[in-house]
């Protein structure tokens, strides 16, 4: 089975990743934000997408995440290590620690083309977990293998950007029960489980949102910090690659059932 890794900001290829070149899928919706990079991790095949293009020329609300999603789906990806960086709400996160996602809320507000069925179809997905499970569980004991330390669950609330948010703002999602806030979180997984591809949310920590500290946000901080953790990061993936079983036992596999109108 492939394993599909996207990387966010500051992760725009995977050391390690024996490359045997690039990929380029058609999609219905349009092009994917890059090539996708072939190759493996000891044996095990790895497709690999830099999520704002190879040269980050893409901002958040214009990525094609159905493209991206879809190109995955055709290129045989069943599971996704998805990589982002966020800004921290919660007390307890500071720059450099890593989240593994279980939660979303989604303030994207339909501005993002969000699912694959359009026209005379409708979809209703359960998205009650939206990360899966069974690539969360080994994650995290992937975490605890490795010596890796993770935060094991966490709230991620998607916003539209690509502006930075108000300490207001930032105050009302603590409220509701955020532990960081992204811009790339929605539609991604969402479509993932339209597409019934497992994935798994990897969340890190490159500043502290805005009014959480007197310090003024800047890109130099997210690019800065998510380079810093990019040897954990990497060490967590690899390790996922070798270990991953090819059977899903899952509930992502079968999202689609009972959900089409």
């Amino acid at each position: 089975m492939l394993l599909g890794i996207i990387g966010g900001s500051g992760i725009y290829d995977l050391e390690g990743l024996k490359s045997a070149g690039e990929t380029f899928a058609e999609t219905p919706f349009g092009k994917p934000s890059a090539g996708y990079k072939t190759g493996d991790i000891d044996g095990r095949e790895i497709l690999f997408l830099p999520r704002h293009g190879a040269d980050h020329s893409i901002a958040p609300h214009k990525i094609n995440y159905r493209a991206n999603i879809w190109g995955f789906k055709s290129l045989g990806v069943q599971k996704i290590i998805a990589v982002g960086a966020v800004g921290g709400i919660s007390g307890n996160l500071k720059p450099g620690d890593i989240v593994i996602l279980d939660q979303l809320i989604d303030f994207t507000f339909g501005a993002r083309q969000s699912t694959f069925f359009e026209d005379n179809k409708v979809a209703h997905i359960d998205f009650t977990e939206p990360y899966c499970s069974e690539m969360r569980s080994l994650m995290i004991s992937t975490a605890a293998k490795t010596g890796v330390e993770v935060k094991n669950s966490g709230t991620y609330i998607c916003v539209n950007g690509p502006r930075l948010e108000t300490a207001k703002e930032i105050q009302y999602f603590s409220s509701i029960g955020a532990d960081v806030v992204g811009m790339t979180g929605m539609p991604e997984a969402a479509l993932a489980r339209e597409a019934e591809i497992c994935l798994c949310g990897i969340a890190v920590v490159t500043n502290y949102a805005a009014g959480i500290s007197n310090q003024k946000l800047t890109v130099t901080e997210v690019i800065d910090t998510m380079k810093r953790s990019n040897d954990k990061i990497k060490r967590l993936i690899k390790e996922f690659a070798l270990q991953f079983s090819d059977e899903r036992l899952c509930t992502c596999k079968d999202a689609l059932k009972n959900a089409v109108m």
